[in-house]
């Protein structure tokens, strides 16, 4: 282990539903996040990144002990991470560093949910400055959050700005020894009691109208809530603060000569699909719900270009120790990306991401750089109450090069059988290491169209040809 004066500082940035077309790195025209691509320009970029789990508490558990939702017992929101669980501040903590939280934490479970976290439900932090959740004990101009001896805080300012101006406070206060310092955003969600996405003022009316994806070109329309045309202008709006506010973040970093010595990411918790997959915005396996902006900068990822290789943000957490020369504790799922910095390779990663999805279905799929394969639990399971389940069906399956966007699923056509095998092996392989389980996978009912034939593909090629789907 490095000293300590020689180990850099860390700062995560998490946003809130922030789905990774947003940024301009991805091939956003709207201009949001010139300060995300900077980073992802300057520093690393993982093109393709994917949560482990669309939905909030899962996610933050994962990203906090880099475990998979079942193996941190988070399988939904409203469950507590455990306090036996070793944690990425704990990690850092015992190495030195001091540690903090400021913002969203949504992993407390539900005794007093709207009221101070207790300090061993901190997930290890020394320095909080938090609320579990934020979304009900703040709104746009009123931020209210719990310091470390459980006493209310309320933070002027527009909200995002407002937990910047504490980020900034906290590195001035920290810098002159390496400390790690998580920033966990509320936006880009919405206001759940207006159910609306409340940009500072003037910044709704300027996105409003200048972006809308495929996916929500062609569902929303059809949907019950029609919120994407209605509410893009807002949620790009709190892109644009946010991404304004790491800025002044990293100015901060700068004016104290820290800069170069801090490894800084940005990743989002999952994404949204603004209702057009299901009744609400996420808990799907859609790219739109899944796929999340994650780009690093700083020691051991200036430089680094771009991962192409799928991956995972249950690997932040042995990432960031890797960077910063600790060992991940025992039991920890995710791998580090730094292999893979710079056009390197990692002959033990799988070539496939693995996700879990719960509460409004008990889900698993896979992705690979091209296919995305679904399965989901018969009818009767309980996916509020099961964690898992010991028989799955095949529900849905994408070509990721030819329908990005996932317009058309492919699951069940005679044309996609073998690749959808290949897909269903390298998903059992995830459920062995992952879980321990052996479940039943039944193939979906068979069906054949005359434009999914393999004679369709260019050059004569079949869909399967050249494909690894699975593990190494």
């Amino acid at each position: 282990m490095p000293p300590a004066a020689a180990r850099p500082s860390v700062v995560v940035v998490l946003t809130d539903q922030q789905r990774w077309d947003t940024t301009g790195a991805h091939g956003n025209p709207a201009g949001v996040t010139p300060e995300f691509d900077r980073l992802a320009r300057e520093g690393t970029l993982a093109e393709q990144a994917v949560t482990p789990n669309p939905v909030c508490a899962p996610a933050r558990a994962a990203l906090q002990t880099g475990r998979y939702p079942t193996a941190t017992g988070v399988f939904r929101n409203g469950l507590p991470l455990g306090a036996e669980l070793p944690t990425l501040a704990g990690t850092f903590a015992e190495a030195g560093y001091v540690t903090g939280y400021i913002g969203k934490w949504h992993l407390a479970g539900e005794e007093n949910p709207d009221g101070p976290v207790p300090p061993g439900r901190r997930g290890g932090y020394g320095r909080w400055l938090a609320s579990d959740r934020l979304e009900f004990t703040s709104d746009a101009y009123r931020t209210v959050v719990y310091d470390e001896q459980g006493e209310p805080v309320r933070l002027p300012g527009y909200r995002s700005d407002a937990l910047v101006d504490a980020a900034i406070r906290f590195v001035a206060d920290h810098h002159e020894r390496p400390f790690l310092l998580f920033l966990s955003l509320l936006e880009p969600h919405h206001q759940n009691a207006t159910d609306d996405y409340p940009a500072p003022a003037g910044y709704r009316e300027r996105y409003q109208g200048r972006w809308l994806p495929p996916d929500l070109a062609a569902l929303s329309p059809g949907s019950d809530q029609g919120g994407a045309h209605r509410h893009l202008g807002g949620y790009l709006g709190q892109i644009k603060r946010v991404d304004e506010g790491v800025g002044r973040l990293r100015d901060a970093l700068r004016s104290l000569g820290i800069e170069d010595d801090t490894v800084f990411a940005w990743t989002a918790d999952h994404g949204s699909h603004f209702r057009t997959r299901n009744a609400e915005y996420k808990r799907s396996a859609h790219e739109a719900s899944v796929r999340v902006p994650f780009a690093l900068t700083g020691p051991g990822f200036r430089g680094g270009g771009l991962v192409r290789h799928p991956v995972s943000t249950v690997d932040l957490m042995p990432t960031l120790l890797d960077a910063a020369g600790l060992k991940a504790p025992e039991g920890v799922q995710g791998r580090s990306l730094l292999p893979l910095v710079g056009g390197g390779t990692d002959p033990e990663r799988p070539y496939s991401v693995f996700v879990q999805i719960s509460e409004d279905v008990i889900g698993r799929a896979v992705r690979t750089d091209r296919w995305k394969y679904v399965v989901t639990a018969p009818p009767g399971a309980d996916p509020w109450r099961q964690p898992d389940a010991d028989r799955y069906r095949e529900t849905e399956l994408y070509d990721l090069a030819a329908d990005p966007y996932e317009l058309e699923n492919l699951a069940g056509l005679t044309s996609h059988r073998r690749v959808a095998d290949g897909l269903r092996d390298a998903l059992a392989a995830w459920l062995r290491e992952v879980e321990g389980a052996e479940p039943v996978i039944e193939a979906a009912p068979p069906r054949t169209l005359d434009q999914r034939s393999p004679d369709s593909f260019p050059h004569g090629t079949v869909p399967w040809e050249g494909v690894r789907f699975g593990h190494a």
